[in-house]
């Protein structure tokens, strides 16, 4: 019943089932089973390119937890620490014009982040967690921030780039695409992009336990993945403030900004993670690799 209801309220497809009984519900036994014998909270990172089913897989996560183990468990994104447009315009100004555009590494609030990371590990409370609001391309008012007041069992940290390393300096030369070629064409943006994750998002990782990777067959399948989640935010929004949903054009625009990041994931990540499910276009896992 806790899956079923779980499926008409995401509106999956009934083969939603099987994945969940072959894959997810083993990995939340064993996340169960982890948190059981190790101080709380019990971290676990979840990487996973645009549309990958990342937010899927950890809300799934965390309703199968409370429901079937009455342990509290608490879903962060990445996306949710964006800096807003005022900040994100003065990094553009002073460092370089593509960080106006929200995604990469240096465009979030690492410190904001941190705090509650701690707050959370060290079981000081309140810790309040940000919301986004990719419609407005800017954080929720701080009202509809989530307040938690007590400890968490297990926190789930979603992000599209949430665990990748920092590249070696010599793979920044050559640009990847025609936004880095046109827009970059000194690799400045590129440049502060890796020193960022080196210097504000690496120790973020540290906290995480456990590491789960969604692994797509290409950065060529992003588009349609992502043209995919927007339709969707679109179709959500009724008649609310649309001015941050993006056309098709504007999407293809938009990815570029993450393509580096993204193959650098796919090729580098996967020895670092616990369980990788690789997918095949139509988003399906086809594979299931486990550390021993």
């Amino acid at each position: 019943m806790l899956i079923s209801e779980f499926i008409r309220a995401q509106k999956l497809p009934e083969s939603f089932l099987t994945t969940v009984q072959q894959h997810f519900i083993p990995l939340a036994n064993e996340i169960n089973t982890h948190h059981n014998s190790a101080n709380k909270p019990y971290f676990v990172g979840v990487n996973g390119c645009q549309g990958s089913g990342k937010s899927t897989l950890s809300e799934f996560l965390k309703v199968y937890i409370e429901g079937t183990f009455g342990k509290s468990v608490e879903v962060m994104s990445l996306d949710d620490f964006y800096f807003d447009q005022a900040k994100r315009t003065t990094l553009a100004n002073e460092v370089h014009p593509l960080l106006i555009t929200r995604g990469v590494p240096g465009t979030h609030d690492t410190q904001l982040a941190k705090e509650a990371l701690q707050n959370l590990k060290q079981n000081i409370f309140p810790v309040n967690i940000p919301r986004f609001n990719k419609a407005t391309d800017n954080p929720k008012p701080k009202d509809q921030w989530t307040v938690l007041t007590e400890q968490v069992d297990i926190v789930i940290f979603e992000g599209w780039c949430w665990g990748v390393q920092a590249q070696p300096e010599v793979d920044l030369i050559n640009p990847v695409n025609e936004l880095e070629r046109e827009k970059d064409p000194k690799g400045t943006w590129r440049m502060f992009v890796n020193q960022e994750l080196t210097k504000n998002y690496h120790e973020l990782y540290s906290f995480m336990d456990k590491w789960v990777m969604f692994k797509a067959p290409s950065f060529g399948d992003v588009y349609a993945w992502r043209l995919e989640q927007e339709q969707k935010l679109l179709a959500s929004l009724g008649d609310n403030d649309k001015s941050g949903v993006m056309s098709p054009a504007q999407i293809m625009n938009f990815i570029q900004h993450y393509q580096r990041l993204t193959e650098h994931c796919l090729q580098s990540l996967p020895p670092l993670c616990d369980h990788v499910f690789e997918l095949n276009k139509q988003r399906q896992i086809i594979a299931h690799q486990a550390k021993a």
